[in-house]
């Protein structure tokens, strides 16, 4: 099968969309399909925006061909002001059995290419990476509008949650919108030593509650809010005889709030509570995570959370509101705590309470932590690179059926 990837946003450009595509199309490619990304990203693109190199196309070593739609003009942001023709033109070029377009909120390039693919009358897979709260009236009425809420095309999310808001928006029913999850290679995440707690540091109430979050230090991620909660559990649980914190926070990453942080750090006297390691390579995580106990996954708007994900593969308990997209990956009780939240009436304060009430429970609550790492370190999460596909597979078994 000729499968075309249409994503804004893909590597050297680091973050989670690129990085599923990525991950999804070289899977493909191994399975033996022929696939393509056509992306507005340049080869020279990074992280911080910097140009790239123009329009190429190359076969990668990985099997799969980019066509990098790319232009120096728009400075690194991934777009392309001949987007819809560059993308009619190719994706006729090409006549795939299948076109795969990528969205977040705003995806531009992405959903030039769903515009393609209609107007050449081509089957259309569409999947939401995102959480359309607060716009999912606007995009429902843009829907409307534009004939899009009767296109069709094969709706999928990358989680139940974030399925239940695109259904909202095509007027559809949550069953209609198909789940095609975060992939992970989960033997590369596996902890050296499943079967003990060989390695872990000491569980608390003895040991210190060790809470770590890997996240793009951005408001929209909540990083703030997240060293707050930090800041009442310690404020709970006090210290131990010998002046230590009884909780203990690390905190992976980059981004426009780091300065914030290390301000509110100064302010509140957490030097000795609040590690701020900046951004790490993920080769890295595995050892870090050695480390901790519990992972947190702050932001209310989390469609999937694929850091939460990995944490989960290494052996961590998972902390993360139950309408979030992590609740697809976690039991409560089992393999973490998933909190009340927006979806249960609760306003920002109130569900960062309940995210502390959790931290303080795993922090007090004898044998609960133990259990909950005793069980991730010996069961992986369903989340193999075979099951995403299957999924993929299933979606673009309706495009071609509703094309048809």
């Amino acid at each position: 099968m000729r499968v075309a990837h249409v994503s804004d946003c893909f590597p050297p450009r680091t973050g989670g969309i690129e990085s599923q595509v990525h991950d999804l199309a070289v899977n493909q490619a191994r399975s033996g399909h022929d696939v393509h990304v056509l992306t507005a990203t340049g080869a020279g693109a990074s992280a911080v925006g910097r140009p790239g190199a123009g329009r190429a196309t190359s076969r990668e070593a990985d099997g799969i061909t980019v066509h990098r739609l790319s232009t120096p003009l728009t400075l690194g942001v991934p777009v392309h002001p001949l987007e819809r023709p560059l993308l009619r033109q190719e994706l006729r070029r090409l006549r795939p059995d299948v076109v795969h377009v990528h969205a977040g909120v705003v995806s531009p390039f992405a959903y030039a290419g769903a515009r393609a693919a209609r107007a050449l009358d081509l089957p259309l897979a569409v999947t939401w990476h995102c959480m359309l709260d607060g716009i999912a009236p606007v995009y429902r009425a843009g829907a409307r509008l534009t004939g899009w809420s009767r296109a069709p095309l094969a709706a999928s999310a990358v989680s139940g949650a974030a399925g239940k808001r695109v259904a909202e928006v095509l007027g559809r029913t949550p069953g209609e919108i198909l789940v095609v999850p975060n992939g992970l290679d989960v033997d590369a995440w596996v902890p050296h030593d499943p079967g003990g707690e060989a390695g872990l540091p000491p569980l608390p109430p003895g040991g210190v509650l060790r809470v770590v979050a890997t996240q793009r230090l951005a408001p929209r991620k909540r990083p703030v809010q997240l060293l707050r909660v930090v800041a009442e559990v310690h404020e709970r649980l006090g210290r131990d005889a010998s002046g230590a914190p009884r909780v203990h926070l690390t905190l992976i990453g980059a981004g426009p709030a780091e300065a914030a942080l290390r301000a509110e750090v100064a302010r509140r006297r957490l030097g000795d509570v609040v590690e701020l390691t900046g951004k790490l390579p993920r080769t890295e995580l595995t050892a870090r995570y050695a480390r901790e106990h519990v992972f947190v996954a702050p932001a209310r708007l989390e469609a999937f959370g694929i850091a939460a994900l990995e944490a989960r593969a290494a052996g961590l308990a998972v902390v993360a509101g139950r309408g979030t997209g992590v609740s697809e990956f976690v039991r409560d009780g089992v393999d973490g705590l998933l909190t009340p939240d927006r979806g249960d009436g609760l306003d920002d304060a109130a569900a960062d309470a309940a995210l502390a009430d959790a931290l303080e429970r795993l922090a007090t609550e004898a044998g609960l932590l133990g259990r909950i790492l005793a069980h991730n370190r010996a069961v992986p999460p369903a989340a193999a690179w075979p099951d995403v596909l299957g999924a993929a597979e299933a979606l673009y078994d309706r495009a071609r059926a509703l094309h048809r």
